[in-house]
């Protein structure tokens, strides 16, 4: 790491690490499940916070198209242990996939998002924990606990929270710590061996003075999947990931506010399992196709490498939120280091060579697929902001953000010797504001604009010999919006918006005898409309919003292909149009449904593109041939990963049982439509409709003190493929299986 990096980083740490590792002194176990109900006890719909405008706002009076998970839908979501990418389809327009297990998700929103598998990948999705970026795709993967709610806010968001943010933002916030006493903790166990362990714990140590809160997450899973080549059952797929997140708030003022914690991660498991030949003909379906054959088995792979596809990795954040109330304004400061650390190790091509059995394995792979790939990163952002005060017309904000990483990765082929080492740096920083002024009662507008300067650079520690790249660009942001109220109970609005992502390099490819590829930034211009409504005396709520973009020089990434590449290029322009609705429906005090639907339309505009193919599908695209080598012209094809149609509902129904219980049933589905993995189409490598849908019955007691329930996970026990890998044979990876178990919590 750059001696530049740990001088930056010294005042922080300096000054943050023993407040917040004080913290720990009340370590304690986590979070109950939330089993009430969203609605009020008049059962009415209840008010939704955001804070996509950095500030706590009703949803219904901001100009953007967002959905709230709240804490009972997200610790539903993850109660078979699931990682991040159980989000998937949960808000309409918004899907996850990883091919690195538990680690490095990579994110789409309305259809916008990036396949690059490598460690040092850019997204134009961004990810907030407590307001800090998690940059690297590792630290995206962080567990999500104890939270109060997760917002997702859909379209470029570049104004208030920097580059990389063209599709949206993923906004996690954690609870925070007060001065009233707060007690949960939850255990729940189901099949494969599956476990989850959670707790918190909160409360004042100096009456309104100092408060901590503590909380800590177990998931754990045994080996379910068997060896077919080696004969062993129950080798693979288990996992053990732990988290914990200590805080500490001091107010020693009623205008000063510190809140310094201190997150943790420790994963031991498993990487993707992929699987060989799963998709297209076989002996006994002799047709093309993309549905999984006949040799697929979700209890089953043929490994002869990977090491049995483990992930390590550990991940440690400090922050330090400082904030100050002026008569007229309050200055805040968010300052945080994280660092990230281990590797994930895969027989890639999910199968061995040419003797894979049963019969149509995949083409000759004339050695053993392995790699493994690790990171050693550390981060450093600061961010200082003053916003206004006071109910006036005229609000505002402005401020400065500074952000340094600087991280090693290494890939071992194993059979490639020797491993290679890269290094990335990257460095930027910006200016922001932002005005929003009421021209009349019923009619505001706001504008917002950043400056950001970007400079990225790469060079090789060992293992070989490219040259070193640099890459810079500095550019604004902007957007502007118009929100008018129309009623008492509906809204209209209007906004655009300009966003970019900064210039990428890709060096993974170095060690395997290839140049680094280099992108160059990629805008977005975004323009919206739409509309809020809560009818029937607040017991519906129906928000939607109807969008068009373009985006000049995307950033793809070809991955995979006969030569197994990972390679960065850009589109002459992409476009994209289609429309969100989230609704819900209180029917009765006892009885809430959710509805949420997006449509989202991507096209390639780039009829010169051409990318690498696989050696073994079926391409339906026009090819050309380049130097002797066969490609597929991928204009007017969609963006990869970007389902047409998704969407998601939820039902909760609860039956009054005496003055202080309740008997409950919740149902949850999510819904994602046809969608092309890859640049390039083809009849394998695509998916039809996925599916999945969970259910939670159970009682809860004492006005929700506690609660007993039962629990399933992808009920319907559905194989959907989330992904492929196109090199030498037709291997995807799946969801995880079907999960039933039991829990209990607790909360005082």
């Amino acid at each position: 790491m750059s001696q530049r990096f740990h001088a930056n980083r010294a005042a922080l740490a300096g000054s943050t690490i023993l407040a917040a590792a004080a913290a720990f002194a009340f370590a304690a176990p986590a979070a109950a499940q939330d089993g009430e109900s969203a609605a009020s006890e008049e059962g009415q719909l209840a008010t939704i916070i955001v804070t996509a405008n950095r500030r706590q706002e009703n949803l219904q009076d901001v100009a953007v198209s967002a959905e709230i998970l709240d804490q009972g839908r997200v610790d539903t979501i993850f109660s078979a242990a699931g990682d991040v990418t159980a989000l998937a389809g949960s808000v309409p327009g918004l899907n996850i996939e990883s091919s690195n297990g538990r680690v490095a998700p990579r994110f789409y929103i309305r259809g916008l998002g990036n396949t690059d598998f490598d460690l040092a990948a850019s997204q134009p999705v961004s990810v907030l924990l407590d307001d800090v970026v998690l940059e690297n795709v590792t630290l995206k993967s962080f567990p999500i606990f104890d939270v109060e709610r997760i917002e997702v806010l859909r379209g470029p968001q570049g104004t208030l929270f920097g580059r990389n943010t063209p599709a949206g933002i993923v906004k996690v916030d954690s609870i925070k710590p007060s001065h009233e006493t707060d007690v949960r903790a939850a255990m729940s166990f189901g099949s494969l061996d599956t476990i989850s362990l959670s707790g918190a714990a909160g409360g004042s140590i100096v009456e309104d003075v100092l408060a901590f809160r503590v909380a800590a997450q177990l998931q754990r899973r045994g080996d379910w999947i068997s060896n077919g080549f080696t004969g062993e059952e129950d080798v693979l797929g288990g996992f053990t990931d732990f988290a914990v997140r200590g805080q500490l708030l001091f107010t020693p003022t009623e205008r000063f506010s510190m809140n310094a914690s201190v997150n943790f991660r420790d994963l031991d498991g498993s990487s993707t399992f992929f699987r060989a030949n799963v998709l297209g003909p076989t002996a006994n379906q002799p047709t093309n196709t993309n549905k999984l054959n006949d040799n697929y088995d979700r209890d089953t792979v043929f490994y002869d490498a990977g090491g049995g596809n483990k992930a390590n990795y550990q991940q440690f954040g400090v922050t330090l939120n400082t904030s100050y109330e002026f008569d007229f304004a309050t200055l805040t400061s968010i300052g945080s280091y994280w660092t990230s650390e281990g590797s994930s190790r895969g027989d890639v091509d999910g199968g061995f060579g040419a003797s894979f059995l049963p019969v149509m394995g995949p083409g000759f792979i004339p050695f053993p697929s392995d790699t493994q790939d690790s990171i050693d990163l550390e981060q450093y952002t600061q961010e200082i902001r003053l916003a206004s005060n006071g109910d006036g017309p005229l609000s505002w904000q402005v401020g400065g953000f500074y952000f340094e990483s600087d991280f090693d990765v290494t890939t071992v082929g194993f059979t490639f010797p020797p491993p290679v080492t890269v290094n990335h740096t990257n460095e930027a920083w910006a200016l922001f504001g932002q005005l929003s002024y009421a021209l009349t009662d019923s009619l505001k507008v706001t504008g917002g604009l950043r400056y950001t300067d970007d400079q990225k650079d790469f060079f090789v520690v060992s293992g070989a010999a490219p040259q070193p790249v640099s890459v810079q660009d500095d550019q604004f942001d902007w957007d502007i919006a118009l929100f008018a109220d129309v009623s008492d109970d509906a809204s209209v609005y209007a906004k655009i918006a300009n966003s970019f992502r900064g210039p990428t390099i890709q060096g993974r490819d170095v060690a395997f005898f290839s140049a680094p590829s280099v992108a160059q930034s990629e805008n977005i211009t975004s323009y919206e409309v739409g509309f809020k409504t809560e009818l029937a005396d607040r017991r519906v709520r129906l928000n939607g919003a109807v969008f068009y973009y373009t985006v000049e020089d995307p950033q793809f990434t070809a991955v995979g292909g006969a030569g197994n590449l990972v390679q960065l290029i850009n589109a002459n322009k992409g476009e994209a149009y289609g429309f969100e609705l989230d609704s819900a429906f209180q029917i009765t005090p006892e009885f809430l449904v959710t509805l949420g639907v997006a449509y989202n339309n991507t096209e390639i505009k780039d009829n010169a593109l051409a990318v690498g193919i696989c050696a073994q599908c079926t391409v339906t695209d026009p090819t050309v041939d380049i130097g002797g080598t066969t490609r597929a012209l991928v204009g007017g094809n969609p963006f990869p990963n970007a389902p047409e149609w998704s969407g998601d509902l939820t039902a909760r129904y609860g039956i009054p049982v005496g003055n202080s219980g309740e008997f409950f049933i919740f149902t949850d589905w999510t819904y994602l439509g046809e969608t092309n993995f890859l640049l390039y189409e083809s009849r394998e490598f695509n998916a039809g409709s996925r599916i999945e849908g969970g259910l939670r019955v159970g009682y809860s007691g004492n006005n929700g003190e506690w609660e007993l329930a039962a629990f399933a996970r992808n009920i319907t026990n559905e194989d959907n493929v989330l992904g492929v890998v196109d090199f030498n044979n037709n291997t995807a990876f799946v969801n995880d299986p079907r999960v039933i178990g039991v829990s209990f919590g607790v909360k005082y």
